[in-house]
């Protein structure tokens, strides 16, 4: 039985609708199989209409009654009306109201159909037809709810209509302005101490040159000086002769090229006067200091080639004396004449035995004013070879010098030995001053 028939006013209700065979699924390419198609089936007939009671209202208008149109199985077949049927309702019965006023209310094509009989159930085609979403790559199954986490753009909520507040993005973090770095304190400090350092030196350097030259100029009357000036004057018969003369003298880098030297005391003339000595021009030239007392001794070299004498002249006069003739010796060039070259020693028996005048090459004469002596040094050949140019030895030590005098080293000879026996004679001056008496 109908359920229509339960509504007390049933012939205000519309005439439910035959129902619809199901919609054949979407066709998908990749799963479109052959399936069954179900025979179409005949609709069912309209219920019959129920009586209607007497209408208790107002009574229609008299005029031509207005004929309803013919409708079920009597009118398809085109005979005449039924008697008693109520005319059709303009307008569908009004719904109850919801519980949920959100939910739309649901009409009778959205309710399923009551018939499925011919849709496939479990079958091979069904599985293939929803297996799509599988294929494509969705782990979750065509039509499966999804969860929260899982809500599909489409799922959001609708928009408010109100402008978000507040970034979507927090902003970056503010720039600090630049700040140049303060100086570094120890570089401070550093530089203090560096210009305190400078300023020292600086006083140091300029007190230093104050107290040399006050040392300089009080040198010449100073206690000291006097005293070492003095026993200068007695160093030559104070001084033992090996002392003076070492037998050995080695000269490290003296010779030609900074080559080392080596030179063999041969023999030590007794102390004497200056008398036949020098050149006469000589003599003469010493003759304002005066001679006190003459020592000599001639060396040769490790080689035997070259010999020299080298002697000194402990002289009468004093400090103004003996500064007056350096200075007359260093403006006249006194001591690169050869006619004031002095005479060697030529002692018998040794390498030195024909070492006379005409054998002299190179020569070297100091005058001290330190010290009351006159130092000299001249060299010649071993062989006893004459030379007919001699040459000072500041000369022949100069780089490029080619004269034989040079070549051979004499001149190195000669300033390297009177260079030794000078510094002899000044350290065994002030030692005398220092030693008790």
């Amino acid at each position: 039985m109908s359920t229509e028939a339960d509504f007390a006013d049933a012939h205000r209700l519309p005439r439910t609708p035959p129902p619809q065979a199901p919609a054949p699924p979407a066709e998908d390419p990749q799963t479109a199989v052959l399936r069954p198609v179900p025979s179409e089936r005949p609709a069912k007939p309209a219920p019959s209409p129920m009586p209607t009671a007497a209408p208790t209202g107002p009574t229609a208008p008299t005029g031509p009654a207005v004929a309803a149109a013919p409708t079920g199985p009597a009118a398809a077949a085109g005979g005449p009306p039924p008697e008693n049927i109520p005319p059709r309702p303009t307008h569908a019965p009004a719904t109850p109201p919801a519980d949920n006023p959100s939910v739309p209310p649901q009409t009778a094509t959205d309710r399923p159909a009551t018939d499925r009989s011919a849709a496939p159930r479990d079958t091979a085609a069904f599985h293939l037809a929803n297996s799509g979403a599988l294929w494509n790559g969705d782990p979750k199954r065509p039509g499966a709810a999804r969860t929260a986490d899982e809500a599909a753009p489409d799922d959001l909520p609708p928009p408010t209509g109100r402008p978000l507040t507040g970034p979507l993005v927090p902003p970056p973090p503010a720039t600090p302005p630049y700040t140049p770095p303060a100086p570094a304190a120890h570089h401070s400090v550093r530089r203090t101490a560096l210009a305190a350092a400078g300023l020292v030196l600086g006083v140091g350097l300029v007190a230093g040159a104050a107290a040399g030259s006050w040392l300089a100029d009080d040198a010449d009357g100073s206690p000291a000086a006097e005293a070492v000036f003095a026993h200068g004057r007695e160093t030559w018969h104070s001084a033992p002769v090996d002392t003076l003369f070492p037998p050995t003298l080695n000269g490290l880098g003296t010779g030609p090229g900074g080559a080392d030297r080596t030179w063999i005391r041969i023999a030590v003339a007794p102390d004497s006067g200056c008398a036949d000595a020098f050149d006469p021009l000589l003599t003469k030239a010493l003759a304002p200091v005066g001679c006190n007392r003459l020592v000599r001794a001639t060396y040769v070299d490790a080689t035997r080639t070259s010999v020299i004498t080298v002697g000194a002249v402990s002289t009468k006069a004093d400090r103004t004396g003996m500064q007056d003739l350096r200075r007359r010796f260093a403006k006249e060039h006194l001591d690169t004449r050869t006619d004031l070259m002095p005479r060697p020693y030529a002692a018998k028996g040794t390498p030195a035995a024909g070492f006379g005048p005409a054998q002299r090459a190179s020569w070297s004469i100091r005058v001290l004013d330190d010290l009351p002596v006159v130092v000299y040094g001249v060299s010649g050949f071993a062989d006893g070879r004459t030379v007919d140019d001699p040459q000072p030895a500041a000369e022949a030590t100069r780089t490029g010098a080619t004269t034989a005098p040079a070549e051979a080293g004499l001149g190195h000879d000669a300033k390297a030995v009177t260079d030794r026996i000078e510094q002899t004679f000044r350290k065994q001056a002030a030692k005398g001053t220092t030693e008790p008496q």
